[in-house]
């Protein structure tokens, strides 16, 4: 009697051998049909659950035949139409409960799913790390906060990461991964209102200020509040909306990896996967773009002012970004919510996938194969365990830490970076680092994603390609050797007669501004038509001030301080900084792109290279762990180790009534050399833990990987002559 087959692959699916024979030539997808093997075609490809699967051809065209049968010529009629039905026997339809109308199962595929996951990835980006950069300057203002409130608004995000990324990657890989992600994007909306809600709970913005202060007058004064605002407690709100954006964004770059990598070939996850974080590195940028046009529009929408941009004073309506995508992130969830748990037609990609998952001394990642473990509390020690036992997993996490530290560190600091070193606006360095960023980060993170995918790269390939680019932005961060010099400034760089001043020894004071009664707390820098900058216009003497036409700037003119090229155009002086004519700013700038470039490029292989040397089973835990590592290791040190080496090269702090505040003016050939050093010791560890892992990676026997069976990605293998080996019933 003949009894029906059933296996259990790594992957933990059941693949019963459950035949449905149809008079029409239709297969379950792609209407494409295949022969049965004869008894003289041989199948003896193993894949990673020691099964042998057809010599037949298309079996990623079709379904899956596991095994190869002993059948008999006259069953050849039954070819044309052979379909294979879920041993669950569910209908993975999308749609919400009993709602499935038709026109949704256009968007049931993958390139559905990428369309959706991008656009929730893209609002994650465009909100968490575009918006909060923007605005976080005007929420200190409005609402009072000092520099470490807004740090820890910043850490709130990350924090809530890490405490929910265990639950989540353990508990959502092994469920139904759509609805996790749906409700996931939900609370990231929820998060998104929460942070705007200050805005309307609190009374209208009031601005008192003088058109002459700062001008070189004997009566300034600047009254010190040492009593703090009960606006400084809406940090609370802020940073309950920053804990649900966390919550929110968890299962997005977890489960939503492994959503894609298992629902389409393996050789082709790697592009939409680069597709995926394409689209989150590009929700940044629109945040940036987006947000500066909002921050020109007054908080109090309506209300006439005569106050600019320009001025300290002003408050942008910071809010309107965070009800936008709070929207689009309400909307957004409801298709992700109907997905079924897995696409139709994806159990041929599950059951072909050959396991490249790094092998353990003692075969304990075998444990992994059995279909129920992972859905319980008590086994996850041991994932967690077994993962530990997995040194390529753990080197390649360390690699991503130190990478993503010097991501966080470059992209917090990067825009402070070319401000002090091409004296440039706050605006002018952050629209510049965007062009830097979008075409080498976006550009790098889905060129690394098609290279693993054109070149078929396997798991050792893939690290080998990481570990040559980080040896290749390794080299190029030596252009921080190179730096811009400072523009003269006086009182800060040089005494206000030209003279030399001993760094760090400061002295705005000079006979010019004497009677100015100049005040610290006031700055304001200025431009001499002397080509030297000023501390603000008090400390240039400056005594009337007019506004152009042409440009709308601001300028001082009666400036005691400043001695001109001819008696007519002395004593003038131009809002802002003077403009700097580094020669070296294209090198510098070509470099930095380069370095961009290569940091980004292996951050899709490095992606995918974790998934592959994991068991099946333990993909979205092993992302899970992986981004615990990465934030805790790299994320959230990352701009606290850049910005305590940068801020050892300021030249001119701030005066908050005799407390130090943020740094003024850096001095950028220390700046730049601290970049150096910093950039070369993230890197060479990088170099180094991706050398290890592709070192210490113990691929699966050799008879196992495609191209020793002559096994092509779709599981194809050549028709030999001899006959199928005889199978026990104990192989099954």
């Amino acid at each position: 009697m003949e009894m029906p087959h059933k296996l259990v692959g790594e992957n933990g699916f059941n693949c019963t051998q459950k035949l449905i024979y149809s008079n029409t030539s239709n297969s379950m997808e792609n209407s494409l049909p295949f022969d049965t093997p004869s008894p003289k075609e041989s199948c003896d490809t193993p894949l990673s659950n020691g099964t042998f699967y057809s010599n037949a051809n298309s079996p990623s065209d079709s379904c899956v035949k596991p095994l190869c049968d002993m059948i008999s010529e006259n069953d050849n009629h039954f070819n044309a139409g052979i379909k294979y039905v879920s041993s669950e026997g569910e209908a993975l339809v999308c749609g919400w409960g009993g709602f499935t109308p038709n026109c949704l199962q256009f968007f049931n595929k993958p390139k559905g799913v990428l369309f959706f996951l991008c656009v929730a990835s893209f609002l994650q980006g465009m909100t968490v790390n575009g918006f909060i950069n923007t605005v976080i300057t005007s929420i200190e203002r409005r609402f009072d906060l000092q520099s470490y409130e807004s740090g820890l608004i910043a850490s709130s995000y990350d924090i809530a990461a890490c405490v929910c990324l265990t639950f989540v990657s353990y508990f959502g890989g092994n469920g139904h991964k759509p609805r996790w992600l749906g409700w996931g994007v939900l609370i990231m909306g929820i998060g998104s209102i929460v942070f705007a809600l200050p805005q309307f709970t609190t009374s209208q913005y009031e601005v008192h200020f003088s058109e002459d202060l700062g001008m070189c007058s004997s009566n300034q004064s600047m009254r010190c509040s040492e009593s703090v605002s009960s606006l400084s407690n809406y940090r609370f709100v802020f940073m309950l909306g920053q804990f649900l954006h966390g919550i929110g964004a968890t299962p997005l770059y977890t489960l939503g990896v492994t959503y894609l990598d298992e629902n389409v070939k393996s050789n082709y996850s790697p592009v939409y996967i680069a597709i995926f974080y394409t689209a989150a590195i590009l929700g940044p940028a629109a945040g940036y773009l987006v947000g500066g046009v909002f921050l020109n529009i007054y908080t109090e929408i309506g209300r006439q002012i005569d106050l600019t941009p320009d001025n300290t004073l002003w408050i942008g309506a910071w809010w309107i970004g965070f009800l936008g995508a709070g929207a689009g992130s309400l909307l957004i969830a409801i298709p992700i919510l109907g997905y079924p748990h897995r696409l139709p037609g994806s159990q041929r990609y599950i059951v072909m996938r050959v396991s490249e998952a790094h092998q353990l001394k003692d075969g304990s990642q075998k444990t992994a194969s059995d279909p129920d473990f992972g859905k319980t509390v008590k086994d996850l020690p041991l994932s967690v365990l077994l993962l530990l036992k997995n040194p390529t997993f753990i080197f390649l996490c360390l690699a991503g830490a130190t990478e993503a530290t010097l991501i966080a560190g470059m992209s917090t600091f990067g825009p402070k970076f070319l401000e002090s070193q091409f004296s440039l606006s706050a605006s002018e360095a952050a629209t510049l680092f965007g062009y830097l960023v979008v075409p080498a980060g976006g550009g790098g993170t889905f060129l690394g994603g098609f290279i693993v995918n054109k070149f078929k790269l396997r798991c050792s390939g893939i690290i080998k390609f990481c570990l040559f680019c980080t040896l290749s932005s390794l080299l190029a961060i030596f252009i921080f050797f190179i730096d811009c010099p400072n523009m003269p400034m006086a009182g800060v760089t040089q005494m206000y007669d030209r003279s030399v001043l001993l760094q760090g020894h400061l002295n705005l004071s000079a006979p010019c501004n004497a009677d100015c009664d100049c005040l610290r707390e006031m700055y304001s820098p200025v431009c001499g038509n002397d080509d030297i900058m000023y501390y603000s216009p008090c400390h240039a003497g400056c005594k009337q001030v007019s506004t152009t036409h042409e440009s709308g700037k601001k300028v001082y003119h009666e400036c005691s301080c400043i001695l001109g090229p001819a008696p007519p155009s002395s004593g003038l002086a131009t809002a802002g900084k003077c403009s700097s004519s580094c020669e070296r700013r294209t090198l510098l700038l070509l470099f930095i792109f380069v370095v961009i470039l290569f940091t980004f490029l292996s951050s899709i292989p490095a992606l995918t290279a974790t998934l592959r040397c994991v068991p099946d089973r333990q993909r979205s835990f092993a992302l899970g762990i992986q981004w615990i590592v990465v934030r805790t290791l790299g994320g959230i040190p990352g701009p606290i180790a850049f910005g305590s080496m940068i801020d050892k090269s300021c030249l001119l702090w701030q005066n908050q009534c005799g407390e130090q505040g943020s740094c003024f003016v850096y001095q950028n050939f220390a700046m730049s050399r601290y970049t150096l050093i910093a950039g070369l010791i993230y890197k060479v560890m990088g170099s180094l833990f991706f050398l290890l892992s592709c070192l210490l990676y113990k691929p699966p026997p050799p008879e196992s990987i495609p191209g020793s069976s002559n096994t092509s990605e779709n599981g194809n293998c050549d028709l030999q002559k001899s006959k199928c080996p005889h199978q026990s019933q104990d192989n099954v």
